[in-house]
């Protein structure tokens, strides 16, 4: 069965189902933040004529984002005119971000993931805001205006949206059959019982791969790693650009006719192979080779209507947001309070911290060129 959450070779990806924010459209929202006013549209930051323009607001977003729902929705929660514009995967946003800094595409962002957002830090490409009334939750993974951790009651620099987990997925059933032990943890996939079964994701052209690679770095560490996927590579491991051709050309429960039962993927995709009748998964997760992924927005400097902006990231942030994130998105809302649909919580969950191989992202940002070019040169991607 292959799963609805189907993806981009460079990043986490296609969002399919958009129930979430159509059903949400038809709640009349009550506004996440203040309405934009006759007064407002009279004094943009920017100097915006005429209150048309001062109501407006724009949102730069990945290539896999629900654009059309989002500027209905946004609309009608925050009073202003939203519009959303998709400005490639989320490498791609980030590097347009910073090439347009002072001049931004946009007065907002969402997409920007751990593996890329400290540069908008460092380039001093964001006003930082701390939205209204987010939790703990929120706080614990925001990104502050030093590039790290954010303490008290600072504002966020980048605010956290939602997250994902990278992490190795098998098909129990194939080992089953075999009666070969399922493998369970990054050691596992290099042993000769598992030769030839695993595929990887391409870290130089695919954000899943390089959050794989992240978490590799922080488990065997920078002296370590690239040999690491060395063995993963001499024990037949395959290596494909993205994660399409990996999970639907090679994983044995791709829906096509993959010889692979071991696949780079993530937490949530054994919540989109479950059985006709819900009762069980055909995937798993293993959730000791599991990654962060966490996906931010912010506020541009220069912004044209910072005040929209604000309000834009006041509504992603909010409960009534929040709650769409994993029918629309496909991915875990940073908001703990919301429920996560039923066949998540059973066969989808969240790894704990201590399952988590995490590095913060300014060490990402530091390092990531350096590793990309030491796996590259090891192994020849």
């Amino acid at each position: 069965m292959t799963p609805a959450h189907s993806r981009t070779s460079t990043r986490i990806g296609a969002r399919a189902g958009l129930v979430g924010l159509t059903a949400l459209l038809g709640l009349g929202l009550a506004g996440c933040a203040p309405a934009a006013t006759d007064a407002d549209a009279g004094t943009s930051d920017a100097g915006a004529s005429g209150g048309a323009e001062s109501r407006a607001v724009t949102l730069a977003v990945h290539s896999s984002f629900p654009n059309d729902e989002f500027a209905a929705a946004a609309s009608e929660a925050t009073g202003y005119d939203v519009s959303v514009v998709s400005a490639g995967d989320g490498g791609e946003l980030t590097n347009k971000l910073v090439l347009t800094k002072g001049a931004p595409i946009a007065d907002a962002f969402f997409g920007v993931d751990t593996i890329f957002a400290s540069r908008l830090v460092t380039n001093d490409v964001v006003e930082p805001y701390r939205p209204a009334g987010v939790s703990e939750a929120f706080t614990s993974l925001a990104i502050g205006a030093d590039g790290g951790a954010v303490t008290g009651d600072a504002d966020f620099a980048l605010t956290p949206i939602d997250q994902g987990a990278t992490c190795v997925n098998i098909d129990p059933a194939w080992f089953a059959e075999r009666e070969l032990a399922e493998p369970k943890s990054y050691e596992d996939l290099a042993k000769p019982a598992y030769r030839d079964q695993t595929v990887l994701l391409d870290p130089t052209a695919s954000s899943t791969g390089a959050s794989f690679l992240v978490g590799t770095v922080a488990k065997f560490g920078e002296d370590g790693f690239a040999d690491y996927w060395q063995r993963l590579v001499d024990n037949g491991a395959r290596v494909e650009q993205g994660w399409s051709d990996a999970y639907n050309g090679q994983f044995t429960q791709g829906g096509g006719e993959g010889t692979k039962p071991i696949v780079v993927s993530y937490g949530s995709s054994p919540a989109f192979t479950m059985t006709e009748d819900g009762s069980a998964t055909t995937t798993k997760a293993l959730l000791d080779t599991c990654s962060n992924q966490v996906e931010y927005a912010g506020v541009l400097a220069g912004a044209a209507n910072p005040a929209g902006a604000r309000a834009v990231l006041d509504y992603l942030a909010s409960g009534e947001f929040q709650a769409t994130i994993p029918d629309s998105m496909y991915m875990y809302p940073i908001d703990t309070e919301v429920s996560l649909p039923a066949s998540w919580a059973e066969f989808a969950p969240i790894p704990s911290e201590e399952q988590l191989h995490d590095l913060p992202s300014a060490e990402i940002e530091r390092g990531r060129e350096g590793w990309l070019k030491t796996l590259s040169e090891q192994i020849g991607l």
